[in-house]
């Protein structure tokens, strides 16, 4: 494998159409309120895929220090276990994606529509740092949160909330009880697409001692865990629309309902752990699918 070829598998590509959902979900919203600018659409979405990428970074690194990646391993092959990647050049490249966040970020708070330093601007300045420590500690250090249970709600607050409604009010300077709603969907969604992965690797990680929710209630129970979240997700932006009496034409993401059932079946239906590989993409997939739709819905 070639060094760059190495680096864009260390990146998971893959991963970072799930990472956009939210900001697209939260602009969305902004724009059928007509209040969408550009500059925050462009600057939110640079800084969410640093954050994730960084994310992806740090986990190839601390799975490894870690003991959690290793030739037992069923999903993609990480670099640095893998050795094509040393430990301290992928260090390195933490420092960059940190670096590149921070500064995306900063430019985005800028651009916004928040009065500079004021309280707010200083609030989602000390969330975005917050979202960077999580990108680092999920799996780096001696007592990573992802490896006590945690990764789930972590994903949920920062995929789903911070990104849906931190986006939003970058835009509008406030938030409405009723951008919690489709908050909620894409959080579900993206922890969805965490517990695919985690019930593919589940040996795995009992093994390496990293606790996930998967780990502490087992396969079955969590194939049950991952049909709440993905009903939690539809019946949310159902309710969105009800409280904003939305045309019916608005209800496109509806029809996600169809791949969503087919999905959840095979979900139920598989038990070899790799099995769940395409499950994952296709999840991902269809949660930006869903933001989209959400989104052109509400707009029409």
């Amino acid at each position: 494998m070639t060094k760059t070829k190495a680096w864009i598998t260390a990146l998971r590509l893959s991963t970072l159409p799930l990472s956009v959902s939210g900001v697209i979900t939260g602009s969305l919203i902004a724009l059928s309120k007509s209040i969408f600018d550009w500059k925050v659409f462009f600057l939110a979405l640079t800084t969410t895929l640093f954050l994730q990428i960084l994310s992806n970074l740090a986990n190839d690194y601390g799975d490894n220090q870690n003991g959690a990646d290793n030739m037992d391993r069923i999903g993609p092959e990480r670099m640095v276990q893998s050795g094509v990647i040393s430990a301290n050049k992928m260090k390195r490249m933490i420092v960059l994606f940190t670096t590149m966040a921070s500064i995306s970020g900063v430019s985005l708070l800028l651009v916004s529509h928040l009065a500079m330093f004021s309280v707010s601007f200083f609030v989602l300045l000390i969330l975005g740092i917050l979202a960077i420590w999580a990108a680092l500690t999920y799996t780096i250090g001696n007592n990573p949160y992802g490896y006590s249970g945690w990764g789930d709600l972590s994903v949920f607050l920062f995929f789903g909330l911070l990104s849906v409604m931190g986006t939003y009010y970058l835009y509008a300077g406030e938030i409405t009880p009723d951008v919690f709603l489709p908050a909620i969907s894409i959080g579900a969604l993206s922890v969805g697409v965490l517990n695919i992965n985690n019930m593919r690797d589940h040996d795995n990680d009992k093994a390496a001692g990293k606790n996930t929710v998967v780990v502490k209630i087992g396969v079955s129970k969590a194939k049950y865990y991952h049909m709440a979240l993905l009903a939690t997700a539809l019946i949310t932006a159902l309710l969105y629309m009800f409280v904003n009496h939305i045309y019916y034409l608005g209800y496109l993401f509806v029809f996600i309902l169809v791949p969503l059932t087919k999905h959840l079946l095979h979900v139920f239906r598989f038990q070899n752990p790799s099995s769940f590989n395409k499950e994952l993409k296709k999840l991902a997939l269809i949660t930006i699918l869903f933001s989209l739709a959400f989104g052109t819905g509400i707009n029409i």
